[in-house]
């Protein structure tokens, strides 16, 4: 399939798909995951901002992957999309999040702009390779009208990507309308400030940081469209944002899960195994390290064919494009909740025990292996499932249907 149908008039036509074709993305995503994966312990643990990690997508071409050929992009689909995440959350779950990130605001134009206009950022963005962040906080900024268009004031605490980005994408509220809309704005602006205090223990590449609005200039092309989230407003293909950010979150703990235990499973340390001194750690031999990678394996493999459905799901909802009814909106968005609550699971067990199979030796800093636990932990945090496990509940006891909302 090309690139999936948008409110705005775009569909997954031929034209979409004169790229390079899905295997060459796969190819591209998995050359890019190995070149991170070299020196990710030493990039990791030195915690600088991302610049040449995004360099390498850039020049590896994933960050025009979504962009219609047509406009100089990759012309890919979105599941080519999730499988390039999960691919680089493998070797780099930090570096995957800011891709995501990136993928999800600048496709995400097609829902608040009109056809013209989305193509002219979408051709803009290409031929300039920008890196997109930010995101659609709950607590908006402030956009007041002034003689030349907008003025953008307040602060957003925090926002991936925000420190490498060559777009920020942000909410913002009129204050003579109350009505809320998504803005483009240039860092480089006067007014905007850009800090990383994000602080965390994990995802610590994400480029995540806090951002401040000065009386930034907005031109009025800059103003992308309307964020409601009234039901009356907003149509199922619209509210699809969510469930397909989500689903970015499930290719990300699921790419962080494989990855651990594929860099395990290589590990030949040459301490003793936990259960049995007589075996290495991580011996193949260890009855205990058997159970423990079967248990594993099919935990993964369980979410990852949970995360299949949903993604066929989505995709099957951005097809049918304004065909789409609310039910069918609601089945979507439950699946990927689903998927959600198993791929959170499979994460966090994964990278907690790995670091027993292969013993005391993973506690060593040089070897870099907590930073899996690390980065599934953080992402859990900023991430809870609790309420999508929920929802799920809601709807196959009570039929109701998951709220609409659009993505943070």
């Amino acid at each position: 399939m090309g690139v999936a149908t948008a409110p705005s008039g775009r569909s997954g036509s031929e034209s979409d798909r004169t790229g390079p074709g899905r295997a060459h993305w796969l190819r591209v995503a998995r050359e890019t995951a190995d070149d991170l994966a070299t020196d990710a312990v030493a990039r990791e643990q030195a915690g600088k901002a991302p610049f040449d990690e995004v360099s390498r997508l850039r020049e590896a071409g994933l960050l025009t992957l979504l962009i219609p050929a047509g406009l100089g992009g990759g012309g890919a689909d979105w599941p080519t999309a999730y499988a390039a995440v999960r691919t680089i959350a493998a070797a780099d779950g930090a570096i995957a999040q800011l891709l995501s990130c990136h993928y999800l605001l600048s496709w995400s134009v097609r829902f608040f702009t009109e056809p013209a206009h989305t193509a002219e950022i979408e051709q803009k963005s290409a031929a300039e390779q920008w890196c997109w962040g930010g995101g659609y906080a709950h607590r908006p900024l402030t956009l007041t009208r002034t003689a030349g268009g907008y003025a953008l004031d307040g602060r957003q605490s925090h926002a991936t990507g925000v420190l490498v980005a060559d777009r920020l994408a942000v909410r913002a509220v009129r204050a003579d309308t109350g009505e809320s809309l998504a803005v483009l704005v240039d860092p480089s602006r006067h007014g905007v400030g850009i800090h990383g205090d994000a602080d965390t223990f994990g995802q610590r590449l994400a480029a995540g940081g806090s951002l401040e609005f000065d009386g930034v200039p907005v031109a009025a092309d800059d103003v992308l469209g309307s964020l409601t989230v009234d039901e009356a407003v907003l149509s199922p293909l619209a509210a699809l944002t969510s469930p397909l950010r989500r689903l970015l979150s499930v290719q990300l703990r699921l790419g962080m899960a494989e990855g651990v235990l594929a860099e395990a499973r290589e590990y030949r340390g040459a301490g003793p195994s936990p259960w049995h001194p007589d075996h290495p750690a991580g011996s193949p031999q260890d009855p205990q390290v058997l159970t423990a990678y079967g248990e594993l394996t099919v935990l993964t493999r369980a979410a990852s064919a949970l995360a299949d459905q949903a993604r066929e799901a989505v995709h099957g909802g951005l097809v049918r494009g304004e065909d789409l009814t609310y039910d069918e909106y609601a089945e979507i968005s439950v699946l990927v909740a689903m998927a959600e609550a198993a791929s959170s699971k499979t994460a966090q067990e994964s990278t907690a025990r790995a670091l027993d199979i292969i013993g005391a030796r993973s506690a060593s800093s040089r070897l870099g292996f907590d930073r899996f636990w690390r980065n599934a932990r953080t992402h859990a945090l900023y991430e809870p499932v609790a309420h999508q496990l929920r929802d799920v509940g809601d709807y196959y006891l009570n039929g109701a249907h998951p709220a609409f909302t659009l993505p943070v």
